[in-house]
C-alpha cells in the first residue's frame, strides 16, 4: 500500500482516523464531552467535503475494491445524510445520562459507515459480505444502546437474529453462486450469462438477503420493533443511511452484475414491490407510536424504491439515485423534529402532537413539508422523485403495477395528513410547549428544508445523476 492507494480510499482512511480519536477521546472526562462533539462534528463536515473532490477511477487489491464516479456518489449521499444525523443527535448526547456515551456513540457509528464504504467499493462478493458484516455487527449495539430500557436491549436482540438469518441466506445464495460461475469477481461474472435453475435461486438468495437490510417485506418483520426500541438517533441512521447502503449496493450488483439477465431480478422487485406496498401501508394505518409509524411508512417507501428495479435500463438505476436522495432529506427532517420533541418531553406518540402548530409553528411547517414529500404532493421534492419511479415502470409497460403504486400512495397520503392534522387542526388544552433546540440541529433542520423545497427545481442534479449512472 501506497500513498496513491490511500488517496484512492481517503474515506475510509479518514473515518478510520475518527474511531481512532473516538478510542482516545472516550477516555477524557465528561466535561469536555462538548468539545468532542465539536470536533467530531466539525472534522467529519471536511470529510465530507472532500468526498466531493475529483477521484481517480481505478480498481485495488486485484479488483476487489473498485473506485468510479458513480461509488463516490453514493458515498456523498451517505456522508450527507450522516451529518445530518450527527448534527441532530447534539440534543440527545448533551443530556446528563447519555454524555459518558459520546465517543461509543460516535466510534460504533463511524465503524458501521466504514463498512457500508466497502459494501458500495466491493469489486467482488467476499468483499462486499465482509462490508456487510462490518456495517452490521456495530448497528446491533447501537440499537440496544439505552442499556436500561427494556425496549432497547429487546430491539438488538431482534436486530442481531435476524441479521444472523439474513447473513446465512446472503452466504448461501453467494455459495450457488461460485457453484455456478465458478468466480466471485463482478467483472468475470458480468461477462458470464447462465439461466440455469440454480443460477436464478442463487440471484433470489442474494436479493433476500440484501431484503432484510431494506426492510422488504417478507424480510420486514424486525423493522417496527426495531425502531421503536433504538434511540432516535440510531431509528434515523436505521432508516436513511443503513437503507441507503443496501439499496445501492443492491442496485450496482444487479445493473452491473446482472445486467445481462434482467428478466430474473425485474419479476422478483414487481413482486417485492407490491407486497411491500401494500403491507406496509395496512400496518402504517394503525400506528399511534411515531417511531412504529415511520417504520411501515420506510416500509412503504422502500416498496416504492423497487419500481426503479422494474426497469432494466440505466433509467432505472437513475431513478432509484435519485429517489433515495430525496428519501433522505424527508426522513431525517421528520426525525429532525421528533428528536427534538423526544429529547425534551420524551413523547413520540401520535396524539402527544394535537396543537403542536400553535406552540411550535416552525417545528410544525418542516414536518408538514417533510411528510408531504413522502407522500408525494407537489410540488416539493418527494413528487419528482415518486413521479420519475412511476415514469420508469411505465416505460417497460408495467402500467398494472403503477396503477397499483398510485393506489399505495394515495393510501399513504392518507396517514401522512393524520399526523398533519393532530399538529395543525385537533385542538388539545395542553399542547407541547415551545422547545428549544441547539444550533446543530437548527442546521440540520436547515438543511433537511432547502433540499425538499429546492432539489425538484434543479434539473441540473437530475442530469447529474443521470450522467453518472449511464
Amino acid at each position: 500500500m501506497n500513498w496513491s492507494t490511500l488517496s484512492i480510499m481517503r474515506l475510509e482512511v479518514l473515518l478510520t482516523f475518527m474511531v481512532l480519536y473516538q478510542l482516545i477521546a472516550d477516555l477524557s472526562e465528561k466535561e469536555n464531552k462538548r468539545s468532542v462533539i465539536d470536533f467530531t462534528i466539525i472534522f467529519f463536515t471536511i470529510i465530507t467535503f472532500i468526498g466531493f473532490l475529483p477521484s481517480e477511477n481505478t480498481t485495488l487489491f486485484g479488483s476487489m475494491y473498485i473506485n468510479d464516479e458513480l461509488r463516490v456518489f453514493f458515498k456523498n449521499i451517505l456522508n450527507v445524510s450522516t451529518l445530518i444525523i450527527l448534527l441532530q443527535s447534539t440534543g440527545w448526547l448533551n443530556k446528563p445520562e447519555n454524555q459518558s456515551k459520546t465517543g461509543a456513540f460516535y466510534l460504533l457509528i463511524f465503524s458501521t459507515l466504514i463498512g457500508m464504504y466497502f459494501m458500495i467499493s466491493a469489486g467482488d462478493f467476499l468483499m462486499l459480505y465482509l462490508g456487510l458484516e462490518l456495517a452490521t455487527l456495530p448497528l446491533t449495539i447501537l440499537a440496544a444502546f439505552d442499556k436500561n430500557l427494556r425496549r432497547s436491549a429487546e430491539a438488538g436482540i431482534k436486530l442481531l437474529m435476524s441479521s444472523a438469518v439474513s447473513s446465512a441466506v446472503l452466504l448461501f445464495g453467494l455459495s450457488l453462486m461460485y457453484g455456478v460461475y465458478g468466480t466471485l469477481h463482478f467483472s468475470e461474472m458480468a461477462l458470464l450469462t447462465d439461466a440455469s435453475t440454480l443460477s436464478i435461486m442463487a440471484l433470489i438468495f442474494f436479493m433476500a438477503g440484501l431484503g432484510f437490510k431494506l426492510s422488504l417485506v417478507p424480510f420486514h418483520l424486525w423493522t417496527a420493533d426495531v425502531y421503536e426500541g433504538s434511540p432516535m438517533p440510531v431509528t434515523s441512521y436505521f432508516s436513511v443511511v443503513s437503507k441507503g447502503a443496501a439499496l445501492f449496493t443492491l442496485a450496482l450488483v444487479l445493473y452491473r452484475v446482472f445486467g445481462s439477465q434482467p428478466n430474473v431480478w425485474t419479476m422478483a422487485a414487481y413482486i417485492l414491490s407490491i407486497t411491500t406496498m401494500v403491507v406496509g401501508n395496512l400496518f402504517a394505518l394503525r400506528q399511534k407510536n411515531l417511531k412504529r409509524f415511520l417504520a411501515f411508512s420506510s416500509i412503504t417507501q422502500a416498496g416504492f424504491m423497487m419500481l426503479g428495479f422494474v426497469n432494466s435500463d440505466a433509467l432505472g438505476m437513475n431513478t432509484i439515485v435519485y429517489f433515495m436522495l430525496i428519501y433522505s432529506l424527508s426522513n431525517l427532517a421528520v426525525f429532525g423534529v421528533l428528536s427534538i420533541v423526544t429529547n425534551n418531553t420524551g413523547k413520540e406518540n401520535m396524539d402527544d402532537f394535537n396543537g403542536f402548530y400553535s406552540t411550535n409553528p416552525r417545528l410544525s411547517l418542516i414536518m408538514l413539508l417533510a411528510l408531504f414529500s413522502l407522500a408525494g404532493i407537489p410540488p416539493v421534492a418527494g413528487f419528482f422523485g415518486k413521479f420519475f419511479l412511476f415514469t420508469a415502470a411505465a416505460s417497460k409497460g408495467f402500467y398494472i403495477l403503477v396503477f397499483i403504486a398510485v393506489l399505495n400512495a394515495t393510501v399513504s397520503l392518507y396517514y401522512y395528513l393524520l399526523v398533519i392534522k393532530a399538529m395543525f387542526i385537533n385542538k388539545n388544552e395542553t399542547p407541547i410547549p415551545n422547545l428549544p433546540s441547539t444550533g446543530y440541529e437548527k442546521l440540520a433542520l436547515s438543511m433537511c428544508f432547502v433540499g425538499i423545497v429546492v432539489i425538484g427545481f434543479v434539473s441540473a442534479l437530475y442530469d447529474y445523476v443521470m450522467l453518472v449512472v449511464g
